[in-house]
């Protein structure tokens, strides 16, 4: 059954608020810019299915020529990239017409990171002597030093655990498998998780599953994300995170470790090496600070 336009608005926005974690007034902002797309597809007599990407290219055309910014054109642009991915996701269209779509440069906006004592400390919070505490710790300590996507977290199944050549196996975007090495660290936290979820009554369909709900089925990305959420604010910690920021947090820390870009690609599952190098920003950022604070000729009276 076809959705209407206000059931997919409505549905989107519950991604937003709750996977997604935005705040209300980027939520409405999002949603806004959505409906112009949608009145432009009524005056294109066509629908979401239908939509081409010759018809985006003459939607953003319009932007410009209302005089819209080239920092609100590019919020719009990816407000409907997010859009068409949920509607992908949900299988609402079966093509994403927006895959071609760019938008005006403007710089690059550096994702958030953590600390390695802000990781620690979301770690610590977590209170083991919980029905589900060893479950979350030993999942965000698998989430942080694997540099996992929550999909392929919550996808992860047992038998790709390889707890003797400390490796796991993970399928990716376009179920391209990889190899990502895997701490002792995080091996430990799992088998201390396994006798928990030995207990489990495992329901049909996931027995292969690492990572369980109470009611013996598979995580979903929501509560990843409340659970992250939930111990980022007993740890104190007051940034905007989602698990995303697990994964940024370890390509940054490996590559200020010295790791070589091209081993974080194949950590990340980067189809392109371009992606990852979104990393360096961050390092290049460091260095730049490292050098006002340390150069001698930065320094006072010299």
């Amino acid at each position: 059954m076809e959705k209407t336009e206000k059931e997919l608005m409505d549905e989107y926005e519950i991604h937003l608020r709750l996977e997604k974690g935005l705040s209300i007034n980027t939520v409405e902002a999002y949603l806004d810019d959505l409906e112009k797309l949608f009145r432009f597809i009524n005056e294109e007599k066509t629908d979401i299915c239908g939509i081409r990407y010759a018809d985006l290219q003459q939607f953003v055309a319009q932007l410009k020529d209302l005089g819209i910014s080239s920092r609100s054109q590019a919020r719009i642009i990816s407000g409907i990239k997010s859009f068409f991915r949920f509607a992908m996701r949900e299988k609402y269209v079966d093509r994403d017409p927006t895959e071609l779509l760019e938008a005006p440069k403007i710089g690059v906006k550096l994702p958030e990171v953590l600390t390695l004592d802000e990781i620690n400390r979301i770690l610590d919070s977590i209170d083991l002597s919980t029905e589900t505490g060893q479950r979350n710790r030993a999942m965000l300590e698998v989430l942080y030093s694997c540099g996992l996507r929550v999909s392929e977290l919550i996808n992860l199944a047992y038998p790709d655990v390889y707890f003797e050549e400390e490796f796991i196996r993970i399928t990716g975007k376009g179920n391209k498998q990889r190899l990502v090495p895997i701490s002792p660290t995080a091996l430990r936290e799992i088998r201390n998780y396994l006798c928990d979820r030995n207990h489990i009554a495992v329901k049909k369909g996931f027995e292969d599953r690492l990572f369980l709900n109470r009611r013996g089925r598979g995580l979903t990305r929501v509560m990843v994300f409340y659970i992250i959420k939930t111990h980022a604010e007993l740890a104190g910690i007051h940034k905007r995170i989602s698990p995303h920021t697990f994964r940024h947090s370890f390509a940054t820390h490996l590559l200020e470790g010295g790791a070589h870009l091209r081993a974080i690609q194949m950590m990340l599952g980067h189809e392109t090496i371009t992606t990852t190098e979104l990393y360096t920003h961050i390092d290049r950022e460091a260095l730049r600070k490292e050098i006002i604070e340390h150069h001698p000729r930065n320094r006072s009276g010299e």
